[in-house]
């Protein structure tokens, strides 16, 4: 239901103010409530606070040596493996990755969004009309007129500017602004993301590529223990029983060739697809090499960074304060709409009439206001639901701070243990190694039979297989605890800089196109660190 006022009086000034009366005397606008809608630069709704993070004091691990909670240089981590052809790799993907890119195109949506929300400020409607139109009467009707056909011809500007009185707008573009910040720090968690799966994505080709070496290996000694075991058969020194246990163990460790060949293979593809390439063989490209390993000490800093490292966090509490906004804006549907209105043409009857003098001028101007009353709570039914949506937001970036830290402390642990598990499987692999000689050399002496060297055969084969899985998973850990502690973003503030050990061969891409872009009014000041405890809000009532 809309309600419009007729005005007295032709001063423009003396409408505006009356208008104002009006809407102030039935809004109930009046002493303290006057006072809030000053206090908050002339806006309704709640002004908003960053919430207080749930995050703890220290890491669970933080006396072992190996934890370092001083401030943490993440932006390159991936250069901790001292391995070209992964730093190659994450460059290539940082060019060229296709989810990157479309994470970028989503900022350049949301910056338009920002830009059409400050349009809002401005007359809402500027528009140029005109028209013609042929009448044509019946003369067999009563009363006709005497000109049964007649021309129309129109032309003119109509204007009309909603004047953010309640700060309907503002809120508007408090929300589109929070918005694209939140685009930045979505572009930032793919790129994480994206730094993270093709070092794991490595890490898998190279640990397969061990365990597909350990394979060979295994293979190759054990078709020699095969053919002794055959020639003693045939001297009448052995039983079938030695030749068959011989042949056990040796098509056992062959069954898993195949099998490491196809994980090879797939993370070859996966290692494509990140770097925006169709699936090709990049063997000869990547060569060989060992699995990645680092240092045993891990800088990590605090939790209480990872609220402003995470990527998904800083999101998370972007998409908070856009939701404020939108509470805002829900409020000043209970208010009314002031806005002035305008028109001016030109019309005639014959064209040659139309622009004569002021004869065919025709316009309007003045003032409005429109107040929806017996709404039945729909008003307040939209602020409850704009409300319920920021409870929603506010428990889930509470939930995002406290996964980060699960994620953070679980790279931690499965690092450090990893670490051990590594040197007591490496321990357990040489001296396998080491007990296959020695029985070995006694078999052929005569010393045992067929079944120790079967025994210590498949030891050997097992325990190397679990060292390079393990060295694998480590190396997982580490890079896990990167992502969680959200490490490798800042490579988009410096668009263009090559990695400090460029990978040798076409996996470097030093020539690949510029990575996707990032508006550069935001790339820089996207990041707003939070405070460390944010105070209480001291307007978080709607006016």
């Amino acid at each position: 239901m809309s309600v419009t006022l007729p005005f007295r009086g032709t001063g423009i000034v003396q409408q505006a103010c009356f208008a104002l009366l009006v809407c102030l005397t039935f809004s109930g606008l009046s002493g303290c409530g006057l006072k809030q809608w000053a206090h908050n630069h002339f806006m309704v709704g709640p002004n908003y606070c960053p919430p207080v993070e749930p995050a703890a004091s220290n890491w669970i691990d933080y006396a072992d040596s190996r934890v370092i909670s001083s401030p943490a240089d993440l932006s390159a981590w991936w250069t901790t493996f001292n391995d070209p052809v992964l730093n190659g790799l994450v460059q290539t993907a940082h060019y060229q990755n296709l989810t990157l890119r479309e994470a970028g195109a989503r900022i350049l949506e949301y910056r338009a969004r920002l830009q059409f929300a400050e349009g809002t400020m401005f007359p809402q409607v500027q528009e140029a009309v005109g028209s013609f139109t042929n009448t044509r009467k019946s003369a067999n009707t009563a009363n006709s007129p005497p000109d049964l056909k007649f021309n129309t011809w129109d032309a003119g500007l109509n204007a009309s500017w909603e004047i953010d009185f309640w700060g309907r707008f503002r809120r508007g573009i408090e929300a589109a602004d929070a918005e694209l910040d939140a685009s930045v720090e979505n572009y930032d968690d793919v790129l994480v993301l994206l730094l993270a799966d093709v070092a794991r994505a490595y890490t898998d080709l190279r640990t397969f590529q061990q365990r597909l070496n350990y394979a060979h290996s295994n293979v190759s000694s054990q078709e020699h223990s095969l053919r002794i075991t055959e020639d003693k058969l045939r001297a009448g020194a052995a039983t079938e029983r030695d030749v068959q246990q011989a042949r056990t163990v040796l098509e056992e460790t062959r069954s898993l060739i195949p099998t490491y060949e196809a994980a090879v293979r797939l993370a070859n593809n996966q290692l494509c697809v990140l770097l925006g390439t169709p699936p090709r063989d990049m063997t000869a490209e990547l060569g060989e090499a060992s699995i990645p390993s680092a240092a045993p000490e891990v800088a990590v800093g605090i939790p209480a960074n990872l609220v402003r490292r995470r990527p998904d966090v800083r999101r998370a509490e972007r998409e908070l304060a856009a939701q404020s906004a939108r509470i805002g804006i829900a409020t000043t549907n209970l208010y009314p709409h002031l806005g002035l209105n305008g028109s001016i043409g030109v019309t005639a009857q014959d064209f040659d009439d139309l622009f004569d003098g002021s004869q065919s001028v025709s316009g309007g101007f003045g003032p409005y206001f429109q107040w929806d009353l017996l709404n039945y709570g729909r008003l307040t039914s939209l602020i409850d639901i704009q409300d319920a949506r920021f409870e929603q937001l506010l428990w889930a970036y509470q939930q995002q701070v406290l996964v980060a830290g699960r994620e953070a402390e679980d790279g931690i642990i499965s690092y450090l243990r990893g670490q051990e598990r590594v040197r007591n499987l490496k321990a357990s692999a040489e001296a396998a190694e080491r007990t296959v000689e020695i029985t070995f050399d006694q078999y052929r002496q005569g010393i045992v039979d067929f079944t120790a060297v079967f025994l210590a055969s498949s030891v050997l084969a097992t325990q190397q297989d679990q060292l390079a899985a393990a060295q694998g998973a480590t190396t997982q850990s580490l890079i896990d605890l990167y992502r969680a502690l959200g490490g490798g973003w800042e490579i988009r503030l410096n668009r263009g800089t090559v990695m400090s050990q460029a990978a040798d061969g076409p996996a470097a891409a030093t020539s690949e196109p510029e990575p996707p872009a990032v508006p550069e009014s935001e790339a820089g000041d996207a990041v707003t660190p939070l405070p460390e405890a944010a105070p209480e809000p001291e307007n978080n009532e709607s006016v």
